[in-house]
């Protein structure tokens, strides 16, 4: 009769004392391998965190983060699109969980960023809708989410940025371009910086943003504060290259 009721407890994603200790230790120790930039070693705790603990939405949610991340770092598109495709059931599995999850949604956005660079236009302007609304509810559900008007920034940036064939692709599937502009990327890149001042892949995005702007003293401003940073993330270390080239290369 014991061993029936642990089993129905598995089952139903409600762990026994033994298991919830085990579950905590897994969560510790991939929080542990992300301080240290060692993500994909992180990923596998995360993945031995869910056998243990199948529900665990901060789990799927930085496991989708990663992978997105992972794809990123792929020279080739198939390569890309595998790690993606292990984003978007990650996000799945943590929006399943709990849809009103800030981080559930800004991961399910960071993926379909991710998918629309290496997507073809049409695939591209579909994927920036989902981006949007994305991370609109990670917003609704958590106002003062730094990387979510990061990601909104982004959003407005490379709408602004369409070719000539991506905005036609836009007129056939949503009768238009939706809307993005320069100053609304700026705007969001300096809300993020006022609320995630750590977040380095902010200041590179805002300084490409302000030079694109012909801003190019507030540019290099952001990239003097870029450099000084401690990197938290994998790549930040190659953000802060870039922001240290782009502002030599200003000067």
């Amino acid at each position: 009769m014991l061993k029936k009721t642990i089993l129905l407890l598995m089952f139903c994603g409600i762990a026994p004392a033994s298991m919830a200790q085990s579950a905590e230790e897994l969560l510790t120790q991939a929080q542990t391998l992300m301080k240290q930039m060692k993500e994909t070693e992180a990923l596998a705790k995360y993945k031995e965190l869910l056998q243990v603990s199948p529900g665990h939405v901060a789990a799927f949610t930085q496991s989708s983060l990663i992978c997105s991340r992972e794809a990123a770092r792929q020279k080739d598109k198939a390569a890309k699109q595998t790690w993606l495709d292990q984003a978007r059931i990650y996000a799945y599995e943590a929006l399943k969980a709990e849809p009103e999850n800030a981080e559930a949604n800004y991961a399910q956005a960071v993926y379909y960023a991710r998918l629309a660079q290496i997507s073809g236009a049409k695939e591209k302007v579909a994927a920036a809708k989902e981006v949007k609304k994305y991370a609109d509810l990670a917003l609704k559900f958590k106002p003062g989410y730094g990387e979510a008007f990061h990601l909104i920034g982004k959003w407005n940036f490379d709408l602004y940025n369409l070719s000539s064939i991506e905005k036609a692709a836009a007129k056939v599937l949503f009768g238009g371009v939706p809307p993005g502009t320069m100053e609304e990327a700026i705007a969001n890149y300096e809300k993020c910086m006022q609320l995630k001042p750590s977040f380095i892949l902010n200041y590179l995005d805002l300084a490409i943003a302000f030079k694109q702007n012909n801003q190019e003293t507030q540019s290099m401003e952001v990239l003097n504060k870029a450099v000084k940073l401690r990197p938290i993330f994998q790549d930040d270390i190659a953000y802060k290259a870039e922001c240290k080239k782009m502002l030599e290369d200003m000067q």
